[in-house]
């Protein structure tokens, strides 16, 4: 259990409780200076996330961190001759949005690299358009499967797209985690599960499931809802009269929120668990009380408990983003970082500057980075995935999300 003061901290944090001015002045098109750059080469690194909207607190954590990242390397000159800059784009969450944003970021050639999307199902829609240009893109969030190790992961892993990479580990090895914590230590044996239909809550309700199941657990009831509505009184019931003593949601936290209050009002008083979509203190304020007892499993360790990360936590409140970063920041930072790193290699190989085939040269690299960041040790395997597999799961306690048990997935 992390200790009060942290609790403390990320609560002031993901409240959005930072009230400074952010530095940089932004562009029109969502960009920011990235400060301190010194002249020489431009090199922009892309932000994809939904920076308007019901998900917009992750969105914004992880526009904020990648920034953080840029102006760090530009401050300490990282790159010698290259100043970074961050332009980020509002996907909205939609996948067609996204797509459209994929093709701007290609359009302009000082786009080295991309971070994001937020959404895996965002992310299945760009990847094609990146990898055709040879556009390298980090996720600090995606977690299907399918999207490093193919549609048909579970039986053969084939990696679709050589220009993709993220920092987060995948469904495949969160949903398990999240059932081996209900069924071993909440020592809950009957589940109802529910997903909003959507590429990454379905993804992660089916490999809960599959989980949950061998264990020896039952799923007393089963339910798709809309996340387009507010309204899941129905569902609620339902909840109600299966008997299940724990609720799985597959999804994100402007539907997870309601659900969970309106499943304690029709009188089932057992706890909501979802994945990282649901870690967010805009979860809380939207569960109300009644949230009190939730869980979700996140991504890696705690950032706040990290040593690695409290130079990140000092520098994100120095620079005065009025938002949070969120569950995604240190994993952006880290994305940005890794971008940054790649774009090292490909200059200090080509006598200090840039190559005309930077963009493919820059995928190359990525395969090869490897470094100590704010998550911890940063590297990707031959799928393009994080080797980095740590998860967390966090407790509501009190209006806050607290730690309660960190580890891998023993499968």
């Amino acid at each position: 259990m992390r200790q009060r003061s942290l609790i403390a901290i990320t609560a002031a944090l993901a409240a959005g409780a930072l009230t400074l001015t952010a530095c940089g002045s932004r562009d029109d098109d969502g960009g920011s200076d990235s400060g301190n750059g010194g002249g020489g080469t431009t090199v922009v690194i892309g932000v994809d996330a939904p920076l308007t909207g019901d998900l917009s607190a992750l969105g914004l954590g992880i526009k904020n961190s990648a920034d953080l990242a840029a102006k760090t390397a530009n401050k300490e000159k990282t790159v010698e001759g290259v100043t970074f800059k961050v332009e980020a784009l509002d996907d909205q969450g939609q996948p067609s949005v996204g797509q459209q944003n994929a093709t701007k970021f290609v359009a302009n050639d000082k786009v080295l690299g991309v971070v994001g999307p937020l959404n895996s199902s965002v992310g299945e829609s760009m990847q094609k358009v990146f990898d055709t240009a040879k556009l390298v893109e980090v996720s600090p969030a995606n977690t299907n499967p399918a999207l490093t190790q193919g549609v048909d992961w579970q039986t053969k892993k084939v990696r679709p797209y050589k220009s993709y990479f993220r920092t987060a580990t995948t469904d495949a090895i969160q949903g398990p985690f999240a059932a081996q914590y209900v069924y071993n230590d909440s020592k809950k044996r009957k589940v109802f599960v529910i997903d909003d239909k959507k590429t990454y809550g379905a993804g992660l309700a089916a490999t809960f499931t599959q989980e949950f199941k061998k264990l020896g657990g039952k799923v007393v009831g089963t339910e798709h809802i809309n996340p387009d509505t507010k309204d899941f009184n129905a569902v609620a019931t339902k909840v109600k009269n299966s008997g299940a003593d724990v609720v799985y949601y597959g999804g994100e936290y402007p539907q997870a929120g309601p659900l969970s209050k309106q499943i304690k009002a029709a009188g089932a008083k057992i706890p909501l668990v979802g994945g990282d979509g649901i870690y967010s203190a805009d979860f809380i304020k939207l569960a109300g009380a009644s949230g009190n007892g939730d869980l979700a499993t996140s991504v890696g360790a705690p950032v706040e408990e990290l040593p690695s990360a409290k130079e990140f936590v000092a520098n994100y409140k120095a620079a005065g983003y009025k938002e949070a970063y969120e569950a995604y920041g240190g994993y952006s930072y880290d994305s940005a970082w890794a971008i940054i790193e790649a774009v090292k290699k490909v200059v200090e190989a080509n006598d200090g500057k840039l190559p005309s085939d930077a963009r493919a040269k820059v995928v190359d690299a990525m395969q090869d980075v490897s470094f100590d960041g704010v998550t911890g040790k940063v590297s990707f395997d031959e799928f393009g995935d994080a080797t980095n597999k740590q998860l967390t799961v966090y407790a509501v306690e009190n209006g806050a999300w607290g730690s309660v048990k960190s580890g891998t997935f023993t499968g």
